[in-house]
Formats: C-alpha cells, sequence, structure tokens
C-alpha cells in the first residue's frame, strides 16, 4: 500500500510575515490519517483548527490567504509547497498571527523544519486526484489548465518586459518522473520591483518584506547580494507557488498542470472548475507500489 504520511514529532518556528510584516510563531503538528492539512490560528481564543480547501481562499492579493468565519490565515502557499514535495498528507499547521512566517521567501527552510522534525508513513492508503479529461480556466490572456497524465508535471511561463528578465528563461517545464523538488525547485525565492514597495506597503502589502527574503529588482537588475539562486530563478519561484497552490485541493495531484502568467487567482480559480464538474476528476489509491505513477516514486526518505 502507498501509504499517508505525517511528521514524526512537532517543531517550532518564528519569523514575519512578508505582508503583514507582524512577528509569527509556527508550530508543525503530527496529525491522524485522513485528517488532512489543517490550520489553527491559536492566538484567537474561539478559533477551531480546519482543513485547508480551495473554497476557503478568499483573498488573493500577492499569495493564498485563508479566510474561514473572518479568521485568516496568510500566504500559505510556500509551506503547502514543501508539504507537496515531500508527500505529507496530514499536518495541523498552529499558528500565533494573521500570516505564514516567509522566513528567506522560498520552501526550504519548511522543508529543513519538516525533514528535522522527521517524517512517517501511517497505516492508511495515499488519497490521489486523478484528472481525467481537460480543464482550462483563463483571465484576458492568462490561463491555466490541467489535463490527464499518468504522473505529475508543471509547466509555467511568465512574461515580464524588464531587463532582468530578458537574461532569465521564462518558461521552465519539470517532469517529476525525473525531477527533484528539493533540488530543482525548493530554494527558489520569491521577487519583486522595488518601484513597486510605496504602492504595496499604501495597501497592507509587503511591510515584512526585505532582500532577506525577496529578490528586489530595481530598473535594471537584481540588486540582492549574491544575485539569483538559478539563472531562472523568478519562473522557478511561479512553479513553486502554483505546486503550492495546487496542494491547497488537500491531496496530490495525477495530472500535467501548464499555465501563462498564471498567479493565485488563476490557480485557485482553476481548483474550483475541477472540484464543480466531478466527470473531471476521481479519487484514487493504490495497494501496490508499482502501481503508483513514477513522478511519486521518488519522494524524499522517510525518517529513520
Amino acid at each position: 500500500m502507498f501509504q499517508q504520511r505525517t511528521l514524526k514529532s512537532p517543531i517550532r518556528a518564528t519569523g514575519v510575515g512578508l505582508h503583514s510584516g507582524v512577528k509569527t510563531t509556527l508550530t508543525l503538528k503530527p496529525a491522524p490519517v485522513d485528517s488532512g492539512i489543517r490550520f489553527h490560528r491559536v492566538d484567537l481564543p474561539d478559533s477551531q483548527p480546519f482543513r485547508v480547501h480551495p473554497d476557503q481562499v478568499n483573498d488573493t492579493r500577492m499569495s493564498s490567504t485563508l479566510v474561514v468565519d473572518q479568521v485568516r490565515v496568510g500566504t500559505i502557499e510556500h509551506l503547502m509547497s514543501a508539504f507537496a514535495g515531500l508527500g505529507l498528507d496530514n499536518v495541523l499547521v498552529e499558528v500565533d498571527a494573521q500570516e505564514m512566517p516567509i522566513m528567506d521567501g522560498s520552501a526550504a527552510p519548511f522543508i529543513y523544519l519538516l525533514q528535522s522534525a522527521g517524517i512517517v508513513d501511517q497505516a492508511a492508503a495515499k488519497r490521489f486526484v486523478r484528472v481525467k479529461k481537460p480543464l482550462e480556466v483563463h483571465d484576458g490572456d492568462k490561463w491555466v489548465k490541467l489535463e490527464p497524465h499518468e504522473g505529475y508535471k508543471v509547466q509555467l511561463t511568465i512574461d515580464f518586459q524588464h531587463p532582468a528578465f530578458k537574461k532569465s528563461s521564462q518558461t521552465v517545464a519539470f517532469d517529476f518522473a525525473d525531477t527533484n523538488y528539493i533540488d530543482a525547485i525548493a530554494r527558489a525565492r520569491t521577487f519583486g520591483f522595488i518601484h513597486e514597495v510605496e504602492y504595496l506597503r499604501a495597501n497592507g502589502l509587503a511591510r515584512g518584506g526585505n532582500m532577506d527574503n525577496v529578490v528586489v529588482i530595481d530598473e535594471y537588475r537584481v540588486i540582492n547580494e549574491g544575485g539569483l539562486r538559478f539563472e531562472d530563478e523568478f519562473v522557478r519561484h511561479k512553479i513553486l507557488d502554483a505546486i503550492g497552490d495546487l496542494y491547497i485541493l488537500g491531496h496530490p495531484l495525477i495530472a500535467s498542470f501548464s499555465g501563462f502568467k498564471s498567479g493565485h487567482a488563476l490557480n485557485n480559480k482553476l481548483l474550483r472548475a475541477l472540484l464543480a464538474d466531478p466527470d473531471s476528476y476521481e479519487f484514487v489509491t493504490f495497494t501496490r507500489r508499482e502501481d503508483v505513477p513514477s513522478s511519486f516514486h521518488e519522494l524524499p526518505p522517510l525518517d529513520i
């Protein structure tokens, strides 16, 4: 049986929210089989843990933010991407502020935390969502789509008319049958333009952003000391975001995802369209490991 996964032990970290600028303590805990990824605002005395679901994403300004009964949990996409990359099904996420800590702007610190806590198999089959027919959504010239594929692959194109991007590929594709998430994607950082900072902060965004957690671009170039981690770090980060946004579905996808100039809003719209059409997907489990698509064979190892 290809099994569900959770953490071996709790682990805690502190950091600052990218948009709120508020110090946050994050605690990640093991969770029972079939409980999914649940979030809990422990600073609010009347709040209860809730299971992540695409319908709860009700703010997509520069991030994916859950809003449930006026309880907000913001900027979850990097943590969700790390959960997807490590194949974690059941985790309780406790946070004492309205936003996840941004850490270094990538998923790598979350990967480190999760691996430090240890990852263990559970006595229940992992449930996948297999896409059965093509599904596409648009917003002007932007689009995203899911197509049937016996595995998991992602392809994305960004389109920025800026000198810093002309030296970098703006299209990237990864097939997880031969791609390691930790090596290829987890370290790619979020990015932003210095000329947008004043506008964003006036609208309650980017108040915790700095060059320790954002790749900052001026009129001509990246101004962070050390430059980029990958030649195509910009589009790799958009892939990181998309993987996290799609994992808000609560299950790994057996599908091909592709997009052009997509963002959090369009990614969420795609998931809602998928769930609205019961003929477009099915839940599947695997009793034999050899039947599992090869994209999932090389999930990082469990705690020993």
